[in-house]
């Protein structure tokens, strides 16, 4: 969020529920940046609720440029121990509902004739790593999905892409990622680090701009050089 807000876009910003620091962290970014941040809450597992949060979108009658698929929750076993309760816990979290809340933003867009849609994948969903079978079907999904928006939505000047990021410092990453899967993940990487937040909003902001005016249907991946 705060990439695009420095680069002076107004945001709608997602959220489960309400949460102190994170309303003193947008005040800032509108302070700073003289932007609007708009917050709405809703739960990606709860139809209703991402249906009354595009109403109240939609009741704002402002236009709708971007949509950056973001929401993302991980599950690590080998699939044998995997239950099916956690294939669709996942798919729920990390493709169902994004596609419901895309099917809803899409719409408007298409009405305009213009839009850039990014969806956050990962790069388990390419490599395939062990013990992510349920997180890594459901990015896969949203790949697969990506190509086939891009082109039933190109008609409408509307762009569709994916990005697959590797290893990045988010707390979603340290409290999955073993030490050891850690080491042997880095090894592996040209680049030899982790990625930083940064990096990959950064990456967003290029996709989401005309900067990338004629690129769809693409998978960009950021992560060090897997």
């Amino acid at each position: 969020m705060t990439v695009f807000a420095e680069n002076g876009s107004n945001i709608w910003a997602c959220v489960r529920k309400k949460n102190k620091n994170f309303t003193n962290y947008i005040n800032e970014l509108k302070k700073n940046h003289l932007i609007e941040i708009t917050p709405v809450y809703f739960d990606l597992t709860k139809e209703d609720q991402i249906k009354d949060a595009v109403n109240k979108i939609k009741k704002s009658k402002k236009n709708i440029d971007i949509l950056v698929n973001n929401a993302g929750s991980i599950y690590t076993a080998l699939f044998q121990m995997t239950s099916i309760e956690k294939f669709k816990k996942m798919f729920e979290i990390n493709y169902f509902s994004q596609m419901l809340l895309t099917q809803y933003i899409s719409r408007t867009m298409m009405l305009r004739r213009s839009g850039s849609i990014i969806n956050i994948s990962s790069s388990a969903a390419i490599e395939g790593n062990e013990g992510r079978v349920a997180y890594a079907s459901a990015k896969s999904s949203i790949i697969a999905s990506t190509k086939v928006l891009a082109k039933e939505l190109s008609p409408y000047n509307i762009r569709v892409n994916a990005l697959a990021p590797g290893l990045t410092q988010t707390e979603m990453m340290q409290s999955s990622t073993p030490k050891d899967a850690l080491d042997d993940t880095l090894n592996r990487i040209c680049m030899k680090r982790v990625g930083e937040p940064r990096e990959i909003a950064n990456s967003v902001l290029f996709l989401a701009s005309d900067l990338s005016s004629y690129i769809t249907s693409q998978v960009l991946r950021v992560d060090g050089g897997m």
